[in-house]
């Protein structure tokens, strides 16, 4: 799918929809419209109006690419899936994008390791298994782990969450 078959023709590469025909566009209004199909078929237009984001093509680009289905990926793999919608789409947005739906409360940072950050669509508390050779993120049934206790806290605090990454590798034979 290119930006022009996500996007309509009056958003092609070099064109830009105003913010009206974002809204037209999500009310489902604007007729033969791909993008009103592809925002609607997902209802990521929805999720985003709802944690207060507002929309702009890019961002709902980048809401297809992490909202539209849970997924854990790195923000290198969001730059690459959204150019796939729409090819102008630069790094930098992206990547404040990204900051953007962590902050309203759309998506999860994993810290995997010292060089390695994936989002997470499903925000709702879960642990994760994290393979080291392949780099891939996935969840652990809710159920599958249970932590019993918790650390001494130092006076006038309380334990926001905790999160568990397992890391796994493949046995050696």
């Amino acid at each position: 799918m290119n930006a022009t078959s996500l996007f309509g023709e009056r958003a092609g590469m070099n064109e830009r929809a105003d913010i009206g025909d974002i809204v037209t566009a999500e009310s489902g209004s604007a007729t033969g419209s791909g993008f009103a199909g592809f925002v609607g078929a997902s209802g990521v237009g929805d999720r985003l109006r709802a944690a207060g984001v507002g929309l702009t093509l890019q961002r709902l680009a980048v809401a297809h690419v992490m909202l539209a289905a849970p997924v854990h990926l790195t923000a290198d793999e969001v730059l690459a899936r959204a150019r796939g919608l729409m090819p102008e789409i630069s790094r930098a947005t992206v990547y404040n994008t990204l900051k953007l739906f962590r902050q309203a409360g759309l998506l999860r940072e994993i810290v995997v390791n010292a060089e390695q950050v994936v989002f997470d669509s499903s925000t709702a508390p879960h642990h994760h298994l994290y393979d080291v050779e392949s780099g891939q993120v996935t969840d652990v049934p809710e159920g599958a782990i249970t932590i019993v206790g918790a650390p001494d806290l130092p006076p006038g605090f309380e334990v926001e969450s905790i999160e568990l990454v397992v890391r796994v590798r493949r046995k050696s034979a």
